[in-house]
């Protein structure tokens, strides 16, 4: 019963770890198939580039601001602990 148990979840977890892998990219043929795009086609990828570069600074603030708010969480819980340590002390005597 424990090795089929074993077998179970192990099969469980390898089902995830396929399911999250990359899948893996198409060969990309030597020449290009379609033609070079016109010079006009340029302009909206460099229009794009702000928008990108803005929304990967938001990416960043974010990022930033949830680190703080850990640190805010961690420091809350360990004076909390140490509160709730002292009133032990004190209830104690």
């Amino acid at each position: 019963m424990n090795k089929l148990l074993a077998t179970l979840i192990a099969g469980c977890f390898a089902a995830g770890a396929f399911a999250q892998a990359t899948p893996a990219k198409p060969a990309t043929p030597a020449v290009a198939a379609t033609p070079a795009a016109p010079a006009t086609a340029a302009a909206p990828a460099t229009a794009a580039a702000p928008a990108q570069a803005a929304a990967k600074a938001d990416v960043k603030a974010d990022a930033k601001a949830a680190k703080e708010d850990r640190k805010a969480r961690h420091k809350a819980a360990k004076e909390a602990k140490k509160d709730a340590k002292k009133d032990a002390k004190v209830e104690a005597k």
